[in-house]
């Protein structure tokens, strides 16, 4: 699988990163065979959180056997010093091992969240506090729905070296600042910081819950999929196309394989395809969360 540069990091990432949410679904035993089957296909970057139920621990196992051909990324939704502290300690002790290679603020929203991270006493203190003691190598930052807010943080961290954020042709054909992800990838590559994309593989919003129950929803992804081998190869063409450093693979573990193996053929996109696949998606329901727009 083609690799690419995680910016300045000095990592060189496969295209596909494996999104480790989708071992919570599965037994331990299933668990291991998914990363057999992850690593089978050469991927060398996975994500995980403490927010994605077992996940780390499930992880553990087969990350302690291959610890040297995993860069691993996991985050914190901690905002402060003492909570982002014990999160990063936690973390190394569920998973077995004692340094995370990128360490990231999980899911950044609002400006005020910016400030408390950023002040004395804030979670950024604490991660570099864990830099410095060697239980983390890397700082990046993920964020679901506030490009601007990406750019506010590129502005003042100054070591902050990856972002993680929503790239499809469904946001990519919206119009307005809270859209345009690209003025992200622009500033990311001429800063050296590293990209990687979610919800590539989304197909729109789940529809309301008196519609469709959470629990009767065919998969475990927080938007629902495009889940067929053609747009799913369609879509990681896509935002392979756009120019980012890796893709997170979706999170439920029915999908993982036809990732697999649209990101182990990838042939590239031309801009008149990804143009067509923009206008196709134009008009459909944005998969980033709307009440995140304000």
């Amino acid at each position: 699988m083609e690799t690419r540069a995680l910016g300045d990091t000095g990592q060189e990432s496969t295209m596909l990163t494996f999104g480790s949410i989708a071992l919570n679904w599965l037994e331990q035993e299933g668990a291991n065979q998914l990363v057999e089957l992850v690593l089978d296909h050469g991927v060398n970057h996975f994500d995980v959180a403490p927010t994605y139920g077992d996940a780390e621990l499930k992880l553990g196992p087969k990350l302690r056997q291959y610890r040297e051909n995993i860069f691993l990324g996991c985050k914190t939704q901690e905002r402060e010093y003492e909570g982002a502290a014990r999160k990063i300690d936690r973390s190394l002790n569920r998973l077995g091992i004692d340094t995370i290679d990128l360490y990231q603020i999980h899911g950044l929203e609002y400006e005020d969240e910016l400030d408390t991270i950023t002040a004395d006493g804030g979670a950024l203190d604490a991660i570099r506090e864990a830099k410095a003691a060697g239980k983390v190598d890397h700082i990046g930052l993920t964020s679901h729905g506030n490009p601007g807010l990406i750019l506010d943080a590129i502005d003042r961290i100054d070591d902050l070296e990856t972002v993680m954020f929503p790239l499809n042709p469904v946001v990519a054909g919206k119009d307005g600042d809270e859209y345009d992800y690209e003025a992200v990838l622009d500033r990311c590559e001429a800063e050296g910081i590293g990209t990687l994309g979610i919800k590539a593989f989304a197909k729109g919003s789940w529809p309301p819950t008196d519609e469709l129950a959470e629990a009767d929803r065919p998969y475990a992804n927080w938007y629902e999929p495009v889940d067929t081998p053609e747009d799913i190869r369609e879509r990681f063409d896509f935002a392979a196309a756009r120019g980012l450093d890796t893709i997170v693979s979706p999170g439920d573990p029915k999908l993982v394989k036809m990732v697999l193996d649209a990101a182990s053929r990838s042939a590239g996109m031309d801009e008149a395809r990804q143009r067509a696949l923009i206008e196709e998606a134009r008009h459909d329901d944005s998969p980033v969360p709307e009440q995140l727009h304000h």
